[in-house]
């Protein structure tokens, strides 16, 4: 109901009458009223008068009745331990694919190797259900697809020059704008459900305890709707995935990549090599040229390209 009530205000330049919504939605007059102070509530400016309603402004939050015909996917919370934590338990139970978890602040975000996500408000936190019917081995390339979907809606959307960074971060100008982290569960050597969790600095300010991250709003000096964000993230990624050729991710992905070529130092759980990132091959390795010239193929680990801080964010 809240969504055909703000369709209906969002159709009308000025104000409509409590009646006319009735009559719309078939509803009673003190229904719409309720509903309208539920919207006011919630952060939209209504102006209400004898003249009836008019939506003078909308926040940005994601809100699942902004997700017309979706909103059964979208859940959101204002606060949440891990939208990580909640989304695995969604996944296991069952949820259908393209299922949103999303908050605007998390009390225990974690990036890989279980380092901290600060999630200031602002920013856009969420976790995105895949259940891609394809053999274990292929899930990488499923996180390769989402972080170079994401590196082109950002890039379209506002301008800024974003790269993707190896194994799934976005950067600008060498300067962390986005962090992932993934989660696969399988059966019979199939995947079950792929999780990706992302954190991207919209109209938050990182840079109090990462200095070398950024936000879109400390790029380009401008508030960007997060709810239009993350909409049009949602679209391009369902139709990028309906055409999918796997064999070409990674391809792709690359022409987007700030790393080969970059001296850099990869963190792992039981050791840290150092070396030039040559490439990433088919599967989504990076291959590393260390000191004595020889190649080593690296499966995961944290990449820090050379200056880059190892501290706060994924």
């Amino acid at each position: 109901m809240k969504a055909d009530i703000l369709k209906i205000l969002r159709s009308r330049d000025g104000f409509i009458s409590g009646e006319a919504i009735s009559e719309q939605l078939d509803i009673s007059r003190v229904s719409v009223w309720k509903h309208i102070q539920k919207l006011q509530e919630a952060g939209y400016t209504i102006e209400s008068s004898p003249r009836g309603h008019r939506l003078v402004d909308s926040p940005d939050t994601p809100y699942p009745w902004e997700f017309p015909e979706q909103e059964f996917l979208i859940h959101y919370f204002p606060e949440i331990e891990s939208t990580m934590n909640t989304a695995r338990d969604l996944a296991r139970n069952g949820c259908a694919p393209f299922t949103v978890v999303t908050a605007d602040r998390q009390k225990t975000g974690r990036g890989r190797m279980k380092r901290v996500w600060v999630s200031e408000t602002g920013g856009l936190y969420l976790t995105i259900v895949l259940r891609p019917q394809v053999p274990l081995a292929y899930g990488m390339r499923y996180m390769f697809a989402v972080s170079l979907v994401l590196c082109r809606t950002i890039r379209d959307v506002t301008g800024v020059d974003a790269r993707v960074k190896w194994p799934n971060d976005i950067l600008v100008h060498g300067q962390k704008l986005c962090g992932m982290l993934s989660e696969m569960e399988a059966e019979a050597d199939m995947v079950s459900y792929l999780n990706v969790g992302i954190g991207l600095n919209v109209n938050n300010n990182p840079t109090t305890v990462e200095p070398n991250a950024c936000s879109l709003l400390l790029l380009t000096g401008k508030f960007w709707n997060r709810k239009d964000l993350l909409t049009r993230f949602l679209n391009e990624l369902k139709d990028y995935l309906s055409h999918m050729d796997i064999g070409q991710v990674v391809s792709e992905w690359k022409q987007l990549s700030s790393t080969p070529g970059k001296p850099v130092r990869i963190v792992m759980q039981n050791q840290t090599v150092e070396g030039i990132a040559r490439d990433i091959d088919e599967t989504g390795a990076l291959i590393l040229e260390i000191a004595d010239g020889t190649l080593k193929t690296v499966l995961f680990g944290d990449c820090f390209e050379q200056n880059e801080s190892a501290t706060h964010l994924p």
